[in-house]
């Protein structure tokens, strides 16, 4: 159908102005010789128009021969010789194709896909359909489906032990949009801390929303208290159960430190993003500084996306009650961005006990990643000139080369080799000699296949 923007308000009457527009087309090539036009009637419809108007436009086009009528069969457009050559489009390029291809990826957030449980998934997909029928069509409160709130709640008793009541989570598409909603929530003038090294994306967020951040770096135990208590900043946002990308574990005594910079001052506040904690590969998962804080400081924000998969994009939010206050004042009126059917389908993954076993199954599947990973490097000449660590949490560990080789240099050279990996320096905000030279080996998705071959290959280059 065409269509056009006319001015009904507009100095040219509107027949004329869709005369002008359709006899462009016709110059254009856009409407080709032979090509059957819209009924007066419908065209008016379409466009909200009357039947005079078109009716008007029409015969214009008519007497000056851009299109003819044919009697019981409608409007056509007639062969004419101006017809200017058509502006050719910029080829376009899928973006998958402009992606460059690897032998092995150490860097992308891929996981064991071929672990996922499809079956069950489609089960918990076909009892959403049935249960929740014409619930899936009702409109979204801001805080996602109840059902998946109790889920999530009751998964985080048993297992991290968290008394959180439901109406305190809330549901976002991804921890991205999560930032987003934090920065409305406790506002643009605030200024924001990030850890140095740390993961980039948040501080873009934090530059796309006009609100101020400060790199603030870390040692061996976490975000840097000394370092901290010497800047303006309001918010930090920092990972202390498992920080990437150096692995630092934040003990209890800097956490207590932290939780007291936070009390100290009225409008200050920390945001504990916990994306990998279920993935601690020795002992129990670490308690989070949530369930320690006792003044109502801390924002805890964690995302199925490592334990299910990225696509899933499902996230959450954890909101102290004086913040889920104020952000039903200010923020209420936002929709959940997760589908229904999503939530419920995960609703039941959850309490259907599959999740748990999903996770088991998946910490087995990534210590064995992680193993094989660690023995075909110490059966490699590699073996001779580096040092593994940071290995027993996460999906990744540190590789720390002994070369004097810059890491550019190196990264250039992996690439000519057809290895993508990422370097501890990618993700300094200020230069730091401490972070050179060491690897940051991302294996949940890697092709163990694959693996001597790549470690052959990266031996070569160091």
């Amino acid at each position: 159908m065409l269509t056009y923007p006319l001015e009904a308000n507009g100095k040219t009457p509107l027949y004329e102005q869709l005369y002008t527009a359709i006899k462009a087309d016709i110059s254009r090539g856009m409407l080709k010789p032979g090509e059957r036009l819209p009924s007066k009637r419908k065209l008016a419809e379409h466009l909200g128009l009357s039947v005079v108007t078109v009716e008007s436009a029409y015969g214009q086009l008519m007497a000056e021969g851009y299109i003819r009528a044919e009697e019981k069969r409608g409007y056509f457009v007639a062969l004419t010789d101006e017809v200017l050559p058509c502006p050719t489009p910029s080829p376009w390029v899928p973006e998958e194709a402009q992606r460059p291809s690897y032998f092995m990826d150490f860097k992308s957030g891929h996981i064991g896909a071929e672990q996922f449980p499809f079956s069950v998934w489609a089960k918990m997909m076909r009892n959403a359909l049935l249960e929740q029928d014409k619930r899936l069509l009702q409109p979204l409160k801001y805080n996602g489906v109840p059902e998946l709130r109790t889920a999530i709640a009751d998964y985080l008793y048993h297992a991290r032990g968290m008394p959180i009541h439901p109406e305190q989570i809330l549901i976002g598409a991804g921890t991205e949009y999560l930032y987003n909603l934090i920065i409305q929530l406790l506002g643009r003038e605030k200024i924001y801390g990030v850890e140095d090294p740390g993961y980039r994306t948040v501080s873009r967020i934090y530059h796309a929303n006009d609100a101020a951040y400060i790199p603030i770096p870390i040692d061996r135990q976490g975000l840097s208290i000394q370092a901290l208590e010497r800047t303006p900043v309001d918010v930090i946002h920092i990972s202390p159960s498992h920080h990437y990308p150096t692995g630092v574990v934040t003990p209890i005594t800097r956490r207590q430190e932290l939780l007291r910079w936070a009390a100290s001052g009225p409008n200050r506040y920390i945001i504990e993003d916990d994306y990998d904690s279920e993935f601690r590969l020795v002992g129990r998962p670490i308690p989070t500084l949530f369930n320690t804080d006792h003044h109502e400081r801390v924002i805890y924000i964690n995302t199925f996306s490592k334990t299910i998969a990225p696509s899933i994009r499902i996230s959450y939010l954890i909101l102290p009650p004086h913040l889920l206050k104020r952000y039903q004042e200010r923020l209420g009126f936002y929709t959940c961005t997760v589908p229904s059917f999503e939530q419920y389908t995960l609703a039941r993954f959850i309490q259907s006990g599959n999740f748990e076993r999903h996770i088991a199954r998946m910490k087995k599947y990534y210590r064995n990643q992680r193993d094989r990973m660690i023995s075909a490097i110490r059966n490699s000449p590699l073996a001779d000139c580096c040092r593994i660590y940071e290995e027993n949490a996460g999906l990744h560990f540190l590789l720390h080369l002994d070369t004097e080789s810059p890491d550019t240099v190196l990264k250039e050279r992996a690439v000519s080799a057809g290895i993508r990996i990422p370097f501890l320096s990618d993700y300094v905000y200020r230069k730091n000699p401490a972070y050179n030279h060491i690897l940051v080996v991302n294996y949940a998705g890697i092709d163990t296949d694959k693996l001597p071959e790549a470690i052959n290959r990266l031996s070569q280059i160091i």
